[in-house]
């Protein structure tokens, strides 16, 4: 029997994963994958502006708002489970116990690959914090001697999704992929996030950019295969392949 294939994907708030893997995730899950998500924050502080414009929210409404609005889409993106480790935000702070607890997860997910942030972002250090966390608790992961007896990890690609500002990030796509059969699932998934309504056209636009990428990459008017939408990714580790 065929091992299930899994995908981990680490997001620094609770919307990350939507604006930036919400096409790799509804793909993926088409293809038979099981998608984990874990959200290290809500994004309560820095990134609901909306919400605590409404007069009477406090900072747990907040946080329930916005687990409302990710649990609402990772069902319309099919995540097989989502996690929310509550670690705050602005700044985001690890200790030694919720990197392990991240091990854990990683453990028992063994993804086939990983997706979190680029490596750099001036505007929002949680993101940048967050990969630095992926890396560290993926190298833990791999340790013989970390919890002997567990099932250690292999080594599963870490791909960094898009950054906001991406000019700004020296963030470097090497991988584009196309989303437009599950664009439907992607655009249900951000319009879920209504905390954040100014980012949705935001999104459309950079998966229609990437679309365009994808054409020009796959061979553009030499022959190249069509595509309305796209998600742009930058790979960590060298990828081993028998052709290219």
């Amino acid at each position: 029997m065929t091992a299930k294939k899994t995908a981990l994907v680490i997001s620094a708030h609770a919307a990350d994963f939507v604006w930036r893997a919400g096409g790799a995730i509804a793909l993926h899950q088409k293809k038979g994958y099981d998608i984990t998500v874990v959200c290290l924050s809500y994004g309560e502080r820095g990134e609901s502006a909306k919400l605590w414009k409404t007069p009477g929210n406090t900072l747990e409404s907040v946080k329930a708002a916005r687990r409302n609005e990710a649990e609402a889409a990772a069902r319309a993106l099919g995540v097989h489970d989502i996690q929310f480790f509550d670690l705050g935000d602005y700044p985001l702070e690890i200790g030694r116990d919720a990197k392990f607890r991240l091990v854990d997860v990683i453990r028992k997910v063994q993804p086939t690959f990983m997706m979190s942030h680029s490596f750099y972002d001036p505007y929002n250090t949680d993101h940048a914090y967050a990969t630095k966390i992926a890396l560290e608790c993926r190298m833990i992961a791999q340790a013989w001697g970390h919890n002997p007896g567990q099932k250690v990890l292999g080594a599963p690609q870490l791909y960094l999704f898009e950054p906001h500002q991406t000019e700004q990030m020296g963030w470097k796509p090497d991988v584009f992929l196309d989303v437009t059969e599950v664009w439907d699932k992607k655009i249900a998934a951000v319009q879920c996030m209504e905390g954040q309504e100014h980012l949705w056209k935001y999104y459309v636009n950079v998966a229609e950019n990437r679309a365009n990428h994808f054409k020009r990459n796959s061979g553009g008017q030499a022959g190249g295969r069509d595509a309305r939408y796209a998600e742009g990714f930058q790979s960590v580790f060298p990828r081993t392949v028998d052709e290219l």
